[in-house]
């Protein structure tokens, strides 16, 4: 039983930011027009006019920064709702000092008392701010802004204007506001004689904008993630993990060298995954005792939460399916695990002519398939083994990540198997590797390549003597292949299920779908569905994009990474995370 430590209300952030920014705008509204004539006589029994105009000008600027904060209380940011109740708070008074204006006052109140009652659905924790964060970094970049300005004035007037009239330039500038210097337009004739500085103003606005939204960003970044991989200590304890628990086909893939791990606070169970737009990306289901799940994917979800990512799986089983809904996600299905049962896989029957084909086709050929474990492997072998991976990726990415290793030779790799097709000659032209399900009698195809300039049907010839030579093992089941949206190709059920089949056919050119299908079905497997699960309404075609961003389908576009980007893993530990990355 999965027990949150709060309702979630996923609409309270969106009515939050709408809400802040509503004050907002009112605020400024307010600052702009006049005060009401008779509430402005009886303030001036209490106070000066003076007074008056400094809480007239702080309402202003107040004003703008709810609308800078609104953004961020609609990201869940804790440190933004704390300083949007504040800023309400402070509002309040100010509103009343500067023309009793009450309603104003009222609104902002309200506002805030609601914000504080809602303030459990705002789980995005943050950097902390130290001399090492945000401190140092807010003043440089104002400093920065400031400095930009004022010789930008100081430029204008050809170093003619006082310091001190440019620093007022500056002044008035940054407050939107005429100051006493003016930047000309000049005409064609007289542009040879004069440098026209009537763009100033605008670009002072847009740097004093950007300067403002880069503070926002500082102070409100969500807490760090881990950015530095697993080491070897926690990938070994990993390894144990698996081999204790790794009952299900997908188990072995976590130890892939580019997931990162997220692990029980006992240490017995794990989840690899991957953070991708915005997406905390988990592969597969979690290992380790079944009992341990729900509890670990809650504190998964927590981790997640308190970064500002939402929680997303690839690949999940149908048995994880009650337990991602209860925790609040949406599970859709994926398409279909192809699992051959290799004591009941035969080449007899008409069914199966074309596979039998071309395994006879090929043997006539003088090809032969041998099983060999990594530690049997010459040098020799392994280079030609690597050469045919490599001409048989034809210059593509490597994809794979909730289904595929990235390296043979990495840790526990020990445990796997090759099937290798060798021609007349003794070379190697296909190679299949296997990894292991631990705890029963199967194995999960990693990798299937073979080298171009082979005879069609190798991989259907190295597939069948596959099965043969896995049986010689004991070996029950093989996972073949996951074929997307198979089931809508293979038995849909209603209208809906036939169009998504026909698309997936559409969409073959660009994804191969129909054709992964199609080849998994020659080998007559049984069909296991797998899941995709995402987080919230809108969370569909972010988790989308991340998935295939993940498995290599899409090519993620790379942007350049900002100095004050930087994580530390330290704080990605926060709330009580086990430190996976050393």
């Amino acid at each position: 039983m999965i027990t949150t430590p709060h309702r979630e209300r996923p609409w309270v952030p969106r009515l939050g930011a709408l809400v802040t920014a509503i004050v907002g705008l009112v605020n400024i509204a307010s600052a702009l027009t006049p005060d009401i004539r008779w509430r402005g006589h009886l303030l001036l029994q209490f106070e000066a006019v003076q007074t008056m105009r400094v809480f007239h000008a702080l309402a202003l600027p107040a004003g703008a920064a709810l609308l800078l904060v609104a953004p961020y209380v609609l990201k869940r940011r804790r440190r933004a709702l704390r300083m949007a109740i504040g800023l309400m708070l402070v509002l309040g008074f100010v509103n009343l000092l500067k023309g009793l204006d009450y309603e104003e006052t009222i609104l902002g109140w309200v506002a805030a008392a609601g914000l504080y009652y809602g303030r459990d659905a705002f789980t995005v924790y943050h950097d902390p701010i130290s001399l090492r964060s945000a401190v140092w970094r807010v003043p440089l970049l104002g400093a920065a802004c400031l400095a930009l300005v004022t010789v930008a004035s100081w430029v204008s007037s050809h170093g003619r204007t006082p310091p001190s009239k440019a620093l007022r330039e500056t002044y008035d500038l940054l407050r939107f506001h005429q100051g006493p210097l003016r930047f000309e337009h000049h005409t064609a004739a007289a542009f040879h004689h004069a440098v026209s500085f009537a763009w100033i103003p605008l670009s002072v606005h847009l740097v004093e904008i950007g300067t403002l939204l880069s503070i926002a960003y500082v102070i409100f970044r969500p807490l760090a993630r881990p950015t530095t991989l697993p080491g070897p200590a926690v990938r070994r304890l990993a390894a144990d993990v698996v081999r204790a628990h790794g009952r299900d086909t997908l188990s072995f893939f976590k130890l892939r060298s580019d997931k990162y791990l997220f692990f029980s606070e006992d240490r017995s169970a794990f989840v690899g995954y991957r953070v991708e737009a915005g997406v905390l990306l988990l592969s597969g289901d979690p290992v380790g005792p079944p009992e341990a799940f729900p509890d670990l994917l809650l504190k998964v979800k927590e981790f997640a939460h308190a970064r500002g990512l939402r929680l997303g799986a690839v690949g999940a089983s149908e048995t994880l399916v009650a337990v991602y809904e209860a925790l609040g996600c949406k599970t859709l299905y994926l398409g279909d695990e192809a699992i051959v049962e290799v004591d009941t896989f035969s080449l007899e029957g008409r069914a199966i002519r074309k596979v039998r084909q071309s395994v006879s086709r090929l043997t006539k050929a003088g090809f032969t398939a041998e099983l060999r474990t990594l530690a049997s492997l010459e040098p020799a072998t392994l280079e030609e083994i690597e050469r045919v991976l490599e001409l048989g990726r034809m210059g593509a990415p490597e994809k794979g990540f909730s289904m595929g290793m990235d390296s043979i030779r990495g840790q526990g790799e020990q445990d796997t198997l090759f099937v290798l097709a060798r021609d007349a000659d003794g070379q190697v032209k296909g190679v299949l590797h296997f990894v292991p399900c631990y705890g029963r009698p199967a194995m999960s195809l990693s990798l299937m390549r073979r080298d171009p300039e082979t005879p069609n049907g190798l991989t259907e010839f190295l597939v069948t003597e596959a099965v043969e030579l896995l049986k010689e093992r004991g070996i029950k089941e093989m996972s073949l292949n996951f074929a997307t949206a198979a089931r809508y190709m293979h038995d849909p059920h209603g209208p809906v299920e036939r169009a998504l089949g026909k698309l997936a056919k559409t969409l073959n050119p660009y994804f191969q779908i129909e054709s992964l299908y199609k080849f998994n079905a020659k080998f007559f497997p049984r069909w296991e569905p797998r899941y995709f699960v995402y987080e919230g309404r809108f969370g569909l075609p972010r988790g989308f994009f991340a998935g295939m961003w993940a498995e290599g389908q899409i090519q993620k576009p790379t942007l350049p990474r900002l100095g004050f980007h930087r994580r530390r893993d330290d704080e990605a530990r926060h709330n009580g995370a086990h430190p996976l990355t050393h």
